[in-house]
Formats: C-alpha cells, sequence, structure tokens
C-alpha cells in the first residue's frame, strides 16, 4: 500500500480508476494488487495504491516515483430492475469464445 498524497473531490456521476504503469508491469514486475482500482466519488480520503511485486526481486519506491496512472470518467449507474426473464438475444447465455 503505497500512499499518493493526493487526495482527490470527484463530482457526482464520475469516478476515478487506477491503473498499472507499463513500464513497472513489464521491467519490474510491478501491478495493481487488485488489477484497477477504484475511487468513487464521494471518497475523500488520500489515494492509496496497493501495489503487487510479481518478480521475486525486491522493489523500492521512492519519493516522487510514478507508480500508476488515473483516469476519471463518468459512470453511469443504472437503476437496477429484479426480474424473473431476461430478454433474448442471438447470443443468448454463450459465455467464453462464444462469439469466435
Amino acid at each position: 500500500m503505497v500512499g499518493s498524497g493526493l487526495a482527490i473531490a470527484l463530482e457526482p456521476g464520475h469516478a476515478a480508476f487506477i491503473y498499472a504503469r507499463s513500464g513497472l508491469g513489464i521491467k519490474h514486475g510491478i501491478i495493481p494488487a487488485n488489477c484497477v482500482g477504484v475511487i468513487d466519488s464521494d471518497y475523500r480520503g488520500e489515494v492509496i495504491v496497493g501495489l503487487k511485486n510479481t518478480s521475486g526481486t525486491p522493489f523500492k519506491v521512492n519519493d516522487g516515483d510514478r507508480i500508476a496512472q488515473m483516469v476519471i470518467a463518468k459512470c453511469v449507474l443504472p437503476e437496477v430492475t429484479l426480474c424473473d426473464d431476461l430478454e433474448t438475444t442471438k447470443r443468448g447465455d454463450g459465455g467464453f469464445g462464444s462469439t469466435g
């Protein structure tokens, strides 16, 4: 868990997503511990980046290192409705690899 020293205030309907920096992942095996971090619009604490070292080689994070990248995006929060059936589609419930 690495503190960024940054806190943000997002507008409702937005979220921030924390992604890996490709160089850290490819060169050093340092990746986000949870694949993508999500920061909700009502969070007001410090942005903490969970990192995982997949290389087996010790890696030190220094002040000022660029360890992740953040993308802020609009998020549509759907209204969830309980139902017994869904409308059918050509694909149906075909899962992984079902579309070729």
